[in-house]
Parts: structure tokens; C-alpha cells; sequence
């Protein structure tokens, strides 16, 4: 059977992923400006939308396993466009306080962006056929080309349209990926009696190590994605369509170069070690733009950033299913449970380190914000160490 298709699919599914992470923070200035939040409340919207993938990746899993994936994939797109909607609509619902709207659209997009993240993995994985890592970092890059869609798309129509008439116009997307996945194929899943139990995983210290690396890679690339736009404006001072379309968009672009260089050239590098490489070249990042004089230069590091995270959270997922190849929708949903924890924590913590900081602000935020990278180099070398002690025992 042919899963092009399938695969396509997939990656649509992931540009849904995509706009339900990355739309809100570039409204961040535009919604702090009109309904008075402040650093903490914008950064509280990213936690809550990652606190709830956590939530549903979790609670969803062993449902995937016993039922299949297709009608939570459909499911998940329709929830996504609800949300957008609701996003859109809450200034009208909720006159007097639009925040409480933000807050509960933002767990019901959050909630569709869980589902895409705990089915889309497993979805390709189960596929047949050689070179699973190419696939998979494949499968991420189009994240990243999302996240530029996202941003050209929604700056350009912020030009001409209000900020309303925007989002609901992005609902389109996850409304088509939801009739698309009612008919393509689907491989069947991993068996019950062959999946590695949920027991075994808890059990490895590998595995903790794993989902350590997952959340601290999760918190890198997420923390700096989410505020380069309101640092470019807040921080450095300039416009903001110079910072989404040049710091977002080239943070994006590197992303995804990182990911689909990966992905037509993975099998002959070491995953470990380029995610340890791409974790020193972060810690880098992040300190040069927030303490750069030079407001280019800082703009240029956050965007450099993108392409040395790129592998952080895919890689992750890639050095699992070779460690557990027969793990089911369980692993796939610790892992990204794990990812989400740290891109709940970190813009949060970024944004709270900024709102103590009355001098530096966000520079501070991103001072703070060089420690996820820098403890994930400690943890790839264990995780290394740790699977030669079990490789010689």
C-alpha cells in the first residue's frame, strides 16, 4: 500500500501544530497594548498551552493504543479550529475580561496541538519501510516551514485585517487537514503483545535520562521562538515586522535546514553528537542576543538559534525509537509530554525572570534562559555513558 499520501497528511498536520504554538506570541505586544496583560500573563498563555499538550498526550495514549489513531488525528484538527475561533471571539464573549477567553481557547487549541504531537510520531513510525529518523526529522522540519507560513502570513494580513479576522482566517487550515485525514491510510500500529510495556520505559534509567533531554531540548528551541518578537520590539527596539519576518522567519528557516538536512543526511551522523554540538552553539545564541550591544547582531543570534536547536527535540525521539523500537503510543506520549513540560517552563520562567528585571527585561529573561541548553549538554553525555554501560553489561 502506498502512504504518500499518509505522509503528506502528517505534515499538514504538523503546519497545524505549528499555527496553534506560534500564532498567539505574535500577538503578544499587539494584546499586552490593547487588554493591558503583562509579561507574566503572555508567558502564562504559552505555559497553559503547553501545560495542556502535557495533559492530553498523556491521558490520550493508551486510548490511541486500543482504538487507533484516526479518529483522535480528525478529532484534533476540528478541536484546533474551535479553538482559533474562540481565540478570535472572546474580546466580543467576554467584554469584560477577554483574558478568561484567551485562557480557554487557548486549552482547546492547546488540547488539538497535544493530539497532533502524540499521533503524527507514532503515525510515521508505524509506516514500513527503511530510514524511520529521515521520515521523522522530515515530519519536524515541516514544523518549522508552519512556523514561517505562520509568521509572513499573519504579519502581511495584520497590515490589512484586525487581529480577529486573522485568526479566524487560519482556521481554514485545520478544517481541510481534518477531512483529509478521514480518508487517507493508515498502518497499523505496533501489537499489544509486542509493544515494550509502559513499566519497562519507567524502569530504565535510560529512559529518564531521554525524557530529561526531551524537556530540557523542548524548553531551547521553544523559549526563544516565543519571544523573539516581543524582544526584537521590547528589547532592541525595532519594528515589529522587522523582527517577525526577519528574527521568526530566519529562526524558522534555520529550524527547518537543521531538520531536513538531517533528514536526507541523518544516517550518517552521530544524533548524539550533533544535538551536543547544537546545544553549546544554543547556549552561544542565547547569550549573544541578550547581551550584544548591536541590535542586528542580537537578531541574528536569536535566529542562528533555530538552526542549532533544530535536532534537539526531534533527535530525542530519534535516539528513543532506536533504544525502544517497539514501543507503542505510550513512549511517543512521555516523550512529548516531556517536550511540552519544557516548552511550558521555559518561556514562563523567561517571562517571569523578565517582569523582576526592570533594567533588562527580556535580556535577563534570555540570560536565564541559556541554562536549558547548557544542563542538555551534562544530560547527552550521560545518556551516552549510560548506553555504553548497558551495551557492555
Amino acid at each position: 500500500m502506498n502512504y504518500n499520501r499518509t505522509i503528506h497528511a502528517c505534515y499538514e498536520g504538523n503546519l497545524v501544530g505549528a499555527l496553534a504554538c506560534n500564532l498567539t506570541p505574535l500577538l503578544f505586544v499587539t494584546l499586552m497594548t490593547d487588554y493591558g496583560l503583562t509579561f507574566e500573563m503572555a508567558g502564562r498563555l504559552t505555559l497553559i498551552n503547553f501545560f495542556t499538550q502535557i495533559v492530553t498526550d498523556l491521558a490520550f495514549s493508551r486510548p490511541v493504543d486500543k482504538y487507533g489513531p484516526r479518529r483522535f488525528v480528525v478529532a484534533g484538527h476540528f478541536i484546533a479550529a474551535i479553538g482559533l475561533a474562540l481565540f478570535a471571539l472572546s474580546p466580543r464573549l467576554f467584554p469584560s475580561s477577554p483574558y478568561v477567553g484567551f485562557v480557554i481557547a487557548t486549552i482547546i487549541f492547546s488540547c488539538a496541538s497535544g493530539l497532533m504531537e502524540l499521533l503524527l510520531s507514532p503515525i510515521i513510525q508505524a509506516i514500513p519501510g527503511p530510514e524511520k529518523a529521515k521520515a521523522m526529522a522530515l515530519l519536524h522540519s515541516f514544523y518549522a516551514w508552519g512556523f514561517i507560513l505562520v509568521v509572513v502570513l499573519t504579519t502581511f494580513l495584520l497590515t490589512v485585517l484586525q487581529w480577529q479576522w486573522v485568526m479566524l482566517l487560519w482556521t481554514i487550515v485545520p478544517l481541510a487537514g481534518g477531512i483529509n485525514f478521514c480518508f487517507v491510510p493508515l498502518a497499523p500500529m505496533v501489537a499489544e503483545h509486542e509493544r515494550t510495556k509502559g513499566k519497562e520505559l519507567l524502569a530504565s534509567p535510560l529512559f529518564f535520562l531521554l525524557v530529561l533531554g526531551i524537556l530540557a531540548g523542548g524548553a531551547a528551541e521553544v523559549s526563544m521562538s516565543q519571544w523573539t518578537s516581543a524582544f526584537t520590539e521590547q528589547a532592541l527596539h525595532l519594528p515589529k515586522a522587522t523582527g517577525d519576518l526577519i528574527g521568526l522567519c530566519l529562526f524558522a528557516a534555520c529550524l527547518g535546514t537543521g531538520r531536513a538536512l538531517f533528514g536526507h543526511f541523518g544516517s550518517k551522523w552521530n544524533v548524539r553528537r550533533l544535538m551536543t554540538i547544537g546545544s553549546s552553539l544554543a547556549v552561544v545564541c542565547y547569550l549573544v542576543a541578550a547581551l550584544s550591544p548591536i541590535p542586528l547582531v542580537s537578531l541574528f543570534a536569536c535566529s542562528a538559534c533555530g538552526f542549532a536547536t533544530s535536532l534537539l527535540w526531534p533527535g530525542s525521539i530519534v535516539l528513543s525509537t532506536r533504544v525502544f523500537p517497539l514501543a507503542g503510543a505510550g513512549m511517543f506520549a512521555l516523550l512529548a509530554a516531556a517536550g511540552d513540560t519544557g516548552a511550558a517552563i521555559g518561556p514562563y520562567l523567561i517571562g517571569l525572570v523578565a517582569d523582576h528585571a526592570p533594567v533588562m527585561q527580556l535580556k535577563a529573561g534570555l540570560i536565564a534562559g541559556s541554562l536549558f541548553p547548557f544542563i542538555l549538554i551534562f544530560l547527552l553525555l550521560g545518556q551516552k555513558r549510560m548506553e555504553k554501560n548497558e551495551l557492555s553489561s
